[in-house]
């Protein structure tokens, strides 16, 4: 059986878990392919960023219910800090400082 090659991002490949959704749903694989590869990374890396096995999964849902929606990027999301091809901006910067001073 031949796996259907799946659409990455500009700088992510897609997680084995998105593509298991994906290639479980033929509205939300439509919506995926007609993405630009700078929206695909976007909502890889928002997927990819969380470390709780649960949440991760509840953000793979949302990607599946928010394609179909008709979103295109994933809502209130700093954006992917990955890229090489720009710099980050001051303000994600700032937010990124804040983050890594916290105390847990």
């Amino acid at each position: 059986m031949t796996e259907k090659i799946i659409s990455g991002g500009t700088v992510h490949k897609i997680s084995s878990d998105l593509q298991k959704a994906l290639t479980s749903d033929k509205a939300a694989l439509t919506k995926w392919e007609s993405l630009t590869p700078l929206a695909r990374n976007e909502w890889i890396c928002w997927t990819i960023s969380i470390k709780k096995a649960e949440v991760r999964q509840e953000h793979v849902k949302r990607v599946m219910s928010e394609l179909k929606e008709g979103m295109r990027r994933p809502c209130c999301w700093i954006g992917c800090i990955h890229r090489a091809d720009k710099p980050i901006s001051p303000s994600v910067q700032g937010l990124l400082n804040k983050k890594s001073r916290r105390i847990f």
